[in-house]
């Protein structure tokens, strides 16, 4: 039996091991770790807002009238060839301040239709006498096409009035006001028009 089994048994003690620690990768504590986390693999770069490019988008210009489209119908025409489609297109703009006009475009696409359309109502523009508080001064009844339309102020009653015709008096401007369709006719394009010829019969 050699010395060193002779010392074991004599002591009962079992030679202690050493443990080689790395002294290449230093040591990262509790902290260091979570920070590490939240940064990410880059760094800091990850988080961090990007700078804007530029001022942003530039501001829509408003436009000098406002504008409804009151119809639009595809017209279908029987050529030889075969059909041709176009639109047809009819809006009512005013400033609301007393201008109005009733305008119609044709064209192959709605796009050009509504320009044509909005070009037309400014040819056709007029202004409606009004007092300050944007009241008609008297009652008009007038007669367009098919379409028979009568116009009465009623003061603290707001605009009372129907299809097309609440379109041309709304963006007139025109306030506390009544109008009625005597016709029976549903022609949105011609009411517009015909209550177009009303106010034009309005004097001061």
């Amino acid at each position: 039996m050699s010395e060193t089994k002779q010392q074991e048994a004599t002591t009962g003690a079992t030679p202690e091991l050493e443990v080689k620690t790395s002294t290449d990768a230093p040591a990262v504590d509790g902290s260091e770790r979570t920070e590490r986390g939240r940064r990410g693999p880059g760094g800091d770069k990850r988080n961090q807002r990007r700078p804007r490019r530029g001022t942003g988008r530039p501001e829509r210009v408003r436009p000098e009238f406002d504008q409804k489209i009151i119809s639009i119908r595809r017209v279908t025409r029987v050529m030889a060839g075969g059909r041709r489609f176009s639109f047809s297109v009819a809006m009512v703009i005013g400033d609301k301040k007393g201008k109005v006009g009733v305008g119609i475009g044709k064209a192959g696409d709605t796009q050009a239709a509504i320009e044509k359309a909005i070009r037309d109502a400014k040819k056709n523009m007029i202004i409606v006498p009004m007092n300050k508080e944007s009241r008609i001064p008297h009652d008009v009844h007038t007669k367009y096409v098919s379409s028979e339309v009568m116009i009465m102020p009623a003061p603290g009653r707001g605009l009372v009035a129907g299809s097309s015709v609440r379109t041309v008096l709304e963006h007139a401007g025109v306030k506390d006001v009544t109008a009625k369709i005597f016709s029976r006719s549903k022609n949105k394009l011609n009411n517009a028009r015909a209550a177009v010829e009303a106010l034009k019969l309005l004097r001061k």
